[in-house]
């Protein structure tokens, strides 16, 4: 194998490359980025098992060829380059970096030991704007569960609506919900579906916003695939059964409160300062124009803030743990929000 490359182009996919990188896999070719050279481009993979990423570049291909190299190594080597262009030539061992002015030899493990990322793609489901990908999924999936010895909680679920998704996570502890409208959505009418959280957040990096993003679900091989022109990020989805969310929610409440989400945000930073001895709580008083956000412990002090609001219904307190607050105002943009109690 013999390629020419913009190396600019290079340095651009293996970040994110990296991210379906294993660090502790017994299995060295896991620590390996597959690269592939054909048809005026290579394509360069990588994958833990859980995910994997494909991502494509131009290149002036002299010889085809395939092999594997050390992830974080060659992207150290890559980044620290200045030269504009880069020669990759493969032997049967080693993979040569060559510029202008620097030469580097790694040593390499066969593609043949490289697992299959996916067999086909699967069905279109739907096209996702990229724009508004980080709004829609970052508001939802801030709510799954860390811990995968509870699979079902620790991905999305996404189920088929009329004009669009339902996205629902959960840890236990809190829910979040919402309905993600698309342009077009050609799932069937049953389709329900749980998605690690982690394909989602490693989706949310994505770095070019201004660019649609494909999704494909494999029924077959229990895929799914997300596509943005030379990129792609492949998950398993998670067979197991999501909790009955709808039981919980209620229907009625009579408390509701609104206010604007920058200022509270503000509020809560302030307390969880003073809230550190004393389990992370803070306390919210709801008045008929404000919130007063408040914290303290005995060994430390105390402190309040007050937010401007609009109460319909009796004045009221509740306590929070102010990491959980500041999860959920982080992660939605809307500049206006209410709490609805029941």
């Amino acid at each position: 194998m013999k390629v020419q490359i913009l190396t600019p182009n290079l340095q651009s996919k293996l970040s994110f490359l990296n991210k379906a990188v294993s660090s502790k896999s017994q299995l060295p070719i896991l620590q390996n980025i597959l690269i592939e050279a054909k048809d005026d481009q290579i394509k360069l993979s990588s994958t833990d098992l859980e995910i994997g990423i494909e991502a494509h570049c131009p290149a002036k291909i002299d010889m085809e060829g395939e092999t594997t190299v050390p992830a974080k190594l060659f992207t150290e080597l890559i980044n620290s380059l200045t030269d504009d262009v880069l020669t990759l030539t493969a032997e049967e061992h080693t993979l040569e970096v060559q510029t202008k002015r620097t030469k580097s030899t790694f040593q390499t493990i066969s593609s043949e030991e490289f697992p299959k990322l996916y067999e086909e793609k699967g069905e279109i489901l739907a096209t996702l704007s990229g724009k508004d990908i980080k709004r829609e999924f970052s508001s939802v999936v801030f709510a799954a569960s860390q811990d995968t010895t509870r699979p079902a909680l620790s991905g999305v679920l996404v189920r088929k609506e009329a004009e669009g998704f339902l996205l629902v996570a959960t840890d236990g502890y809190r829910l979040s919900l919402r309905h993600y409208k698309t342009s077009e959505n050609k799932a069937s009418e049953s389709a329900s579906f749980i998605i690690p959280a982690r394909v989602f957040r490693e989706l949310l990096s994505l770095k070019d916003d201004a660019k649609d993003i494909s999704m494909y679900v494999s029924q077959k091989n229990n895929q799914v695939i997300f596509e943005q022109e030379d990129t792609i990020l492949i998950g398993r989805l998670i067979e197991a059964e999501f909790p009955n969310f709808e039981k919980i929610i209620p229907s009625d409440f009579s408390v509701s409160v609104s206010f604007e989400r920058d200022e509270l945000l503000k509020a809560v930073k302030i307390c969880s300062v003073f809230a550190r001895d004393s389990a992370n709580i803070i306390k919210l008083s709801l008045s008929s124009d404000h919130i007063t956000v408040s914290s303290g412990s005995s060994a430390i002090g105390e402190n309040s803030v007050k937010v401007d609001a609009k109460l319909s219904g009796e004045e009221n307190e509740i306590a929070f743990n102010a990491r959980y607050l500041l999860d959920v105002l982080s992660n939605v943009e809307e500049k206006e929000l209410a709490f609805d109690m029941i």
